[in-house]
């Protein structure tokens, strides 16, 4: 008696990716991060017929049928002017891409869920114009932009992808294609820059007041009285009208994403501002703490006073300005990461 063979189990989803990529690699030459300036050598443009070039082929196959049954020499002729005229547009579409030379730009930090920005040189170093070039994103070929490039010249295109968690954020492979002159041929290649996004903590919405620090190591009620200035937070629903810091509000574009900000007051004196992510209720999940913390730096930074940073081993001193406002941040979105 045979025993009964086991069913065939389909290849897993993770195991067809990786022989996807692997397969990518060796066929379109898809490599590693690539650092510092790079050329697309001819070896790393590819061809092949658009949709409009296959129809074209189709034609040129039924005029020369037409041709060779009816005996028609204007036909044939003006087969092999198509046909010349199509392998004039396959070198000058090579020729369009070919020996482009590719640079990468400082890739802006932004908060999580927002779209970092990623500059990117197309640089011509060759005596002929290029025309028409697209790059954007692979597999997205909605956030595609044209240029064309000046012989010995040089064009910055800026391309936009969303963030969705802190952290570092490796950039999409970016895709550079091209249908010119005539739009019967398409040639394409890719290039991964080595560059990667630093994204900080979602700021949470609707946070409490900046922590106040008594000189002796306790809390300080900011509510308890409205004598002493202390700076400004993000407006609270019930918040006084009076209380709004419009100083603060004129000098933020509402079109930038400004939002209200209330000035807040303390009743004690010798107080500071100290975030201390130990200080946070132990019951609250991390994220949500790290979104905290991140929302009391943006606050404490646009109230311009002095505050102290404590997370895990990270611990500054109370600072202000950018330098210190962008350590905090970047302490914020590494924090407990494996490739921080």
């Amino acid at each position: 008696m045979s025993s009964a063979l086991p069913p065939l189990q389909p290849p897993s989803p993770h195991l067809l990716a990786r022989w996807r990529q692997q397969w990518r690699k060796m066929v379109f030459l898809e490599k590693m991060p690539e650092s510092g300036e790079v050329l697309l050598t001819q070896r790393r443009v590819f061809t092949l017929p658009s949709k409009a070039g296959w129809m074209f082929l189709l034609l040129l196959l039924i005029l020369f049928i037409s041709a060779t049954n009816y005996n028609l020499n204007l036909g044939f002729a003006l087969t092999f002017v198509l046909a010349a005229s199509a392998i004039v547009n396959v070198f000058l579409s090579f020729r369009n891409l070919a020996y482009l030379h590719l640079a990468s730009g400082p890739v802006t930090s932004v908060f999580a869920g927002e779209e970092a920005q990623l500059t990117i040189y197309l640089i011509n170093r060759r005596a002929h114009q290029r025309f028409a070039i697209w790059a954007g994103w692979q597999n997205q070929p909605e956030t595609a932009r044209a240029a064309d490039i000046a012989p010995h010249s040089q064009t910055a295109l800026q391309l936009h992808f969303h963030t969705s968690q802190r952290g570092w954020q490796q950039v999409p492979r970016i895709a550079l294609h091209t249908w010119f002159p005539l739009g019967l041929l398409r040639a394409w290649s890719t290039w991964l820059p080595d560059a990667r996004a630093l994204v900080y903590p979602e700021p949470e919405a609707l946070a409490p007041p900046l922590p106040m620090i008594s000189k002796a190591g306790n809390e300080v009620n900011e509510q308890s009285g409205t004598e002493d200035f202390s700076g400004v937070r993000a407006y609270q629903p019930g918040d006084p009208l009076k209380h709004l810091a419009w100083k603060h509000i004129a000098r933020v574009d509402p079109a930038a994403g400004g939002q209200l900000v209330s000035k807040q007051f303390s009743g004690g004196m010798g107080s500071e501002v100290m975030l201390d992510f130990s200080r946070l209720p132990h019951h609250m999940d991390p994220e949500l703490k790290l979104s905290r913390m991140t929302r009391w730096v943006i606050d404490a930074d646009l109230s311009g006073i002095a505050y102290g940073f404590q997370l895990g081993t990270d611990h500054l001193a109370p600072s202000q300005g950018p330098a210190h406002r962008e350590a905090c941040l970047r302490a914020l979105a590494l924090y407990q990461l494996p490739d921080a």
